[in-house]
């Protein structure tokens, strides 16, 4: 069974094209839907994988069409890359507008936010 969790750790191969870290460590990832679908290819055969439809949607640090067109791709390449993932719908959302006070610990991290006293700290 294909989890919110599998996509997340899948989705930190994704990174922001602005930003040296993945898009679930800046908090870019808004929304995961994970539903079986029982009409995909192979389904009820023995020893074939149950295929998931997958509904992701995510935000921008940079509201470019380039930007966008890039995080969509990214996304749609890894989960097509996914052994239980079927149909995937990738959409984005500007509202609310992604600050950088969503970027998690870890991300904070990865960008060298922590530790640094010439950095403004985000908390």
């Amino acid at each position: 069974m294909l989890t919110e969790s599998d996509i997340l750790n899948a989705l930190r191969d994704c990174y922001d094209p602005a930003l040296p870290c993945n898009i679930v460590d800046l908090g870019l990832v808004r929304a995961i839907h994970v539903f079986p679908n029982p009409d995909a290819p192979g389904a009820g055969i023995p020893g074939v994988p149950q295929k998931h439809s997958i509904h992701i949607e995510f935000t921008l640090t940079n509201s470019s069409e380039d930007a966008e067109a890039q995080l969509t791709a990214q996304i749609q390449n890894r989960l097509a890359g996914m052994e239980e993932a079927g149909e995937t719908t990738v959409v984005p959302v500007n509202q609310p507008p992604w600050t950088p006070q969503q970027i998690t610990p870890e991300g904070r991290r990865i960008l060298g936010l922590d530790g640094n006293r010439n950095l403004i700290q985000i908390r």
